[in-house]
Parts: C-alpha cells; sequence; structure tokens
C-alpha cells in the first residue's frame, strides 16, 4: 500500500460474491474523496499486520463481512476469524476502521460474523470511525449497503479533514484491450484460476482450482407435475477428493449461450473477439486476462446493480416530468419496483431501455463474475467413495414483465447429459466442509427433517447408518420427516425411503403430502402427532436433530414445534422452551443447513 500511495483497503469475507462485490465499490468510492483504496482479500493477506496500517496517514480499514451457516465467518475469512480469537494481546490502537455486516434475518445468527469482527476490532483497541451497517438479504441488501454507504463516506470526510471531489462520473479501474494476433493457449476460456486449469487438472481441487467431474447420472425424480427435479451424480474416481456426509458441493455453472449472445446483438458486440481489461492503477487485475469475450466471461443475469439508480434517473422513459426530484428514497422505491420486483436481468433492462447501450468493456467491470452454487450432498462417502450425488430443483417462474426467467445453475446442471455428442458432460467442482453431521456415536438416535429437496443430506445420512448396520455396529433409532405437495407426483426417492424402512434402516418414515388433501398438512404437523416419542428422542436418549431445507418458513414453523413439545410434555414455559432448543444448538443436537 505505501508504494502505491494506496490509505483506504476493503477487506472481504464472501461466499457468493456481494460482499466481494461491495468492497470493489467501496475501493473505487476513495477516489472521489483524494484517496486511494484496494479490494483485498483477507486469505491472501498476513492480518497479523493488520497493526501497520497506523504507518500510513490517513489510512482506514473497511471490513463487508457475510456470515455463513450458523453464524460461521465465509470460508475466506476462517483465517482472520481464528486470528481475531487469539491474539488477545494484540495492540490495535492505532487502527481506523469500519464494518458493514451481509447477512439474513430469517436465519437464527443474524450478522454474526460482521457484528464479531466490529465487536472485536474494538475490544483490541481500534477506532471505528462509522458505526456498522448491517445488509439484511430477506429484504433489500442494495438498498442497506447503498443507504449506509451515502452516510458513511461524509463521515470518512469528516474524520480525516476532506471533501468530495465532485465529480459522480462513474470511475473506471480497467482499461479494454483487443488482442487480433495472439497464442489462443495463453487465452482464459472461463477457468477459475490457473490458466488451462480445464485441460491439466492438478490436485488438490479448491476454490480456485476446480475437479472437472464427469456427469455419469443425471435422472428426473418426480414422476409428475409442472417441475423438475433431478437426481445427479459426479464422478470423483483419481481426484483424490475427499467428503463427509453433509457437506456441500460447489459447481460453477456456466450462463446459457442463447441469452450470452442476445446481450452480444443488443450491444453490437462480436463475442469471439479476445480482450483483456487493464488494470489502470498498475495492480493485479482480478479479471482473467486475456479473455475470450464469451459466456464463461459475462456474468449478467444479478439484478443487484449499481449504477441502475443513473440509469433510471436519466433515461427518458421516467424524465417525463422533470419537475419530479430524483432522490434517493425515490430511486431506491423506483429500483425496487422496476429491477427487484419485476426480476428484471441486464437484457431485460437493455431491451427496455433502447437508449442504453453500455460499451462492453464498461459493463464487464461492472459484473461480478459468476459464482459457485452450493448443494447438500445426497450421498455417503462411506458407501459412494467415487460419487457425489446432488438433489435440486429446476429453477423457472414467470416475471411481471411477461418473461420467463430461468436458474442460472439448475438449467444448467439438467442439460448436463452423460454423454453430449459422445463426449461426456463435466462439471466444475469442489467440497466445501460443513458442520452438518452425523453424531459421533452411532447409538445416538438421529431425527432428520427434510421436505423436498432437503431431504439431500438425508440421503447421505440413511447410506452411511445402513452401512454401519452392515457393518455390524449398533445404530440408534433414524427417524425420517420428509414432506413434498403430491405422493403421486414430487415424493422423492420413494422407493430408497420405503426399501430404507422395510429393512430397519429408517425406524420410522413420516411423509406429510402437503397437497393431497383439502387441508394442508406439513412436516411440523406430523411431529405434533409423535410428539411423545420425539420427546422420548430428545429428552431420554440424547437424539441429534437435524433440519434442512427453507428457512424463511418450514425451519422456523419446526423450531416452533419442537418448543410446543418442551412446553407441553416437558412442563416447560415458552422462555424455558426456547432456552432448551438453544441449548440443544450450542450442544451440537440441533443443527440446521437451510437457505432462504
Amino acid at each position: 500500500m505505501k508504494k502505491t500511495g494506496k490509505n483506504i483497503i476493503v477487506f472481504y469475507g464472501s461466499q457468493t460474491g456481494t460482499g466481494e462485490e461491495f468492497a470493489n465499490r467501496l475501493s473505487k468510492d476513495a477516489q472521489r474523496y483524494g484517496m486511494k483504496g484496494m479490494a483485498a482479500d483477507p486469505e491472501e493477506y498476513e492480518m497479523g499486520e493488520l497493526s501497520r496500517l497506523s504507518e500510513i496517514p490517513n489510512s482506514l480499514a473497511i471490513f463487508c463481512m457475510a456470515t455463513y451457516g450458523e453464524g460461521d465467518p465465509t470460508d475466506n475469512a476462517q483465517d482472520f476469524y481464528d486470528w481475531l480469537q487469539e491474539n488477545d494481546d494484540e495492540d490495535l490502537s492505532g487502527l481506523n476502521y469500519t464494518v458493514f455486516a451481509l447477512g439474513n434475518k430469517t436465519y437464527e445468527h443474524y450478522n454474526a460474523m460482521g457484528k464479531y469482527v466490529d465487536k472485536r476490532l474494538e475490544e483490541l483497541g481500534a477506532k471505528r470511525i462509522f458505526d456498522l451497517g448491517l445488509g439484511d438479504d430477506d429484504g433489500n441488501l442494495e438498498e442497506d449497503f447503498v443507504s449506509w454507504r451515502e452516510q458513511f463516506w461524509p463521515a470518512v470526510c469528516e474524520h480525516f479533514g476532506v471533501e468530495a471531489l465532485g465529480d459522480e462520473s462513474s470511475i473506471r479501474q480497467y482499461v479494454l484491450k483487443e488482442h487480433t494476433d495472439i497464442n489462443m493457449n495463453k487465452v482464459y476460456t472461463g477457468e477459475i484460476g490457473r490458466l488451462q486449469s480445464f485441460e491439466v487438472q492438478k490436485p488438490p481441487f479448491d476454490a480456485k482450482n476446480p475437479f472437472l467431474a464427469p456427469v455419469t447420472v443425471n435422472r428426473k425424480l418426480n414422476k409428475a407435475g409442472e417441475r423438475h427435479l433431478m437426481h445427479l451424480e459426479l464422478d470423483i474416481t483419481g481426484s483424490k477428493i475427499r467428503y463427509e456426509s453433509g457437506d456441500h458441493v460447489a459447481v460453477f455453472p456456466t450462463n446459457d449461450s442463447a441469452l450470452v449472445n442476445k446481450l452480444g446483438q443488443l450491444l453490437g458486440v462480436d463475442l469471439d473477439v479476445v480482450i483483456s481489461l487493464n488494470n489502470l492503477d498498475g495492480m493485479i487485475c482480478s479479471i482473467s486476462s486475456p479473455n475470450a469475450c464469451d459466456l464463461e466471461f459475462i456474468t449478467f443475469l444479478t439484478s443487484n446493480l449499481p449504477w441502475v439508480y443513473n440509469i433510471l434517473s436519466k433515461n427518458q422513459i421516467f424524465n417525463a416530468k422533470p419537475s419530479v426530484p430524483f432522490c434517493s428514497a425515490f430511486l431506491q422505491a423506483l429500483y425496487q419496483s422496476w429491477v427487484l420486483d419485476s426480476c428484471r436481468s441486464i437484457i431485460h433492462i437493455l431491451e427496455d431501455m433502447p437508449s442504453l447501450r453500455p460499451p462492453i468493456d464498461h459493463l464487464c467491470e461492472l459484473m461480478p463474475r459468476l459464482q459457485a452454487r452450493y448443494y447438500s450432498i445426497a450421498s455417503s462417502s462411506k458407501v459412494h467413495p467415487n460419487s457425489i450425488h446432488i438433489c435440486a430443483v429446476v429453477v423457472e417462474y414467470k416475471t411481471k414483465t411477461g418473461r420467463t426467467n430461468k436458474g442460472v445453475a439448475t438449467n444448467w446442471l439438467k442439460n448436463k447429459l452423460v454423454t453430449d455428442n459422445g463426449h461426456k458432460s463435466t462439471v466444475p467442482m469442489f467440497i466445501r466442509k460443513s458442520q452438518f453431521r452425523l453424531p459421533f456415536k452411532a447409538t445416538n438416535p438421529v431425527i432428520m427433517i427434510g421436505p423436498g429437496t432437503g431431504i439431500a443430506p438425508f440421503m447421505g445420512f440413511i447410506q452411511e447408518r445402513g452401512w454401519l448396520k452392515e457393518q455390524g455396529k449398533e445404530v440408534g433409532e433414524t427417524v425420517m420427516y420428509f414432506g413434498c405437495r403430491h405422493k403421486n407426483e414430487d415424493y422423492l426417492y420413494q422407493e430408497e425411503l420405503e426399501e430404507a424402512e422395510k429393512t430397519g434402516v429408517l425406524t420410522q418414515l413420516n411423509v406429510a403430502f402437503s397437497r393431497d388433501q383439502e387441508q394442508k398438512v406439513y412436516v411440523q404437523h406430523h411431529m405434533k402427532k409423535n410428539k411423545e416419542h420425539i420427546w422420548k428422542l430428545v429428552n431420554s436418549e440424547n437424539a441429534h436433530i437435524y433440519i434442512c431445507g427453507d428457512a424463511r418458513n418450514m425451519a422456523k414453523d419446526v423450531q416452533a414445534a419442537f418448543y410446543d413439545i418442551a412446553e407441553e410434555l416437558g412442563g416447560m414455559t415458552r422462555t424455558q422452551a426456547t432456552d432448551y432448543v438453544k441449548k440443544l444448538m450450542t450442544k451440537g443436537r440441533y443443527s440446521q443447513d437451510v437457505w432462504s
């Protein structure tokens, strides 16, 4: 930082890319105030050197920290989190800092990582120059960030005694260069990290070096209905990849080529041209270059666009009444209704605004790269050591504008046929470890609750409990609560589940068919029918509880059902029942793998 004259560093803890995107935007903002910023992955820096930032005049460390799982740090922030926990004697008294946290209120530990970093830095002597920002992805994370950012920079100016330069135009970080005569072996064509890593595969495989796993099975799970639920199997033979039941498999999808071609057509761009985006300040470019301007490179399906506010205020469609003040609140409301609520992608915006035709290099600079998608592994390595199973529902829906939007990853996976024109289909993937684990003692009972595709990790659990029984081990009760809409449509893995019950691997199988009768029936209704059995397993036999699926409704309803059972059969008040379940969580006996 000293050599390059930078005085603001924005660290990001990011699992899906949003935290990294916010960090990049904040680092660019610094130029407007006569400062120089940079975004940084804490995994790639020696965080023990953080105190040395005080050697740089007017220096500031910003932390954009997302929370993952059960209040955990993201993968790339794990070492930083460990360092904060272990170094009580660290003196950060010369460090100026602020934190913006990214989370989701539907989760139990809302913004836990951001809150911890904010509190811990203060404990170690650092000076907070602006209040902790809390972003809620269940509401409008972009709006939360923009509102915080609008108040943050004036506070920075006041603290350091600087003024904005008055340039509100979009600050460019890269300059485009076209390559007409270049060795194509030196061109990135979608690799995540190392050039040609997809041609020459070398372990170990991780987020920056994914393994190309051949697809050996891709079958539809549901018998009928409009939805498409699928089961895929990825071959990891020879990769040295190891996984445990409950882990997640991450896959790197590719955008639909038809949509990419449509984008090229709208912008009048030749997508076969090889380009590089070169960083203007000489820092290492975060966009692989040179690069074929192809479907791996252009990520346009996100709706979270920092520059849409400017588009909405300046386009003729919305300036029909000059007297309307284009204040931030007005633009946020317009952005919410016209972009988010209407689910407009970049293509839809360009189609509906013919006067808007940004240069391709500007678009590439503004758009984040496609991030990995995570799926709970639906198999056990004890039974399938060389295969990883995925259970997913294909995302496809109609928008308010009458268009059909398709989920990037699930539609890409759906089209991954076992053989495609004589070639094996492959999926770039890696494993993310999880805390969602079967009990160490096989004799402990387990209660699994997973409607819909939430059944995925439990297929692995059931396989593993069955394997343990085959090894002659004593295995405790294994209880399954599964839910779907219709028995004859989307009863996933029906044959496998019923066979597991028949052989005694599942000691109890409870299935809720929510729409096969007039009144809807969900998993929590079956739980209450079996409340005595559940209470006996949990309170007397040290059972472990596992919940997988929807965080917004199902997980909360199931948790409420446990409160009711503890109240009724444990003679507790609601407060005592809540504390009882929290203690189960603390002991690792109540685990959730949920999403919203």
